[in-house]
């Protein structure tokens, strides 16, 4: 069983950054690869980034390749997304989620999520 908890969610103008943490319990967490997803009003949840276990492979959407950088601390339990050049269509509530093994950006993959943290970028 893992549980998760985000945090570092907020109110940013666009072109800022923003920093969300994952915290998870556990002692394998190694063992699991970890994604973000969003949902943004209206629309339906999307993959964002992801990382292997072990850390140095890493997977991002098109659409923040570039700007998104995702990070594991398996020390810690955590991970965590650096959202740079934020842009209004960033805008989403961001969850962090779980799965064994091999990263997968597929939500129906992964089976422990986080109550997610709200990301609001203003122009």
């Amino acid at each position: 069983q893992v549980q998760l908890v985000e945090s570092g969610g907020g109110l940013v103008q666009a072109g800022g950054s923003l920093r969300l943490s994952c915290a998870a319990s556990g002692r394998t967490f190694n063992n699991y690869a970890m994604g973000w997803f969003r949902q943004a009003p209206g629309k339906e949840r999307e993959f964002v980034a992801a990382v292997s276990g072990s850390g140095p492979r890493q997977y991002y959407a098109d659409s923040v390749k570039g700007r998104f950088f995702m990070s594991r601390d398996n020390a810690k339990n955590a991970v965590y997304l650096q959202m740079n050049s934020l842009k209004p269509e960033d805008t989403a509530v961001y969850y962090c989620a779980a799965k064994f093994r091999t990263y997968s950006t597929y939500q129906e993959d992964y089976n422990y999520w986080g109550q997610g943290t709200q990301v609001t970028v203003s122009s």
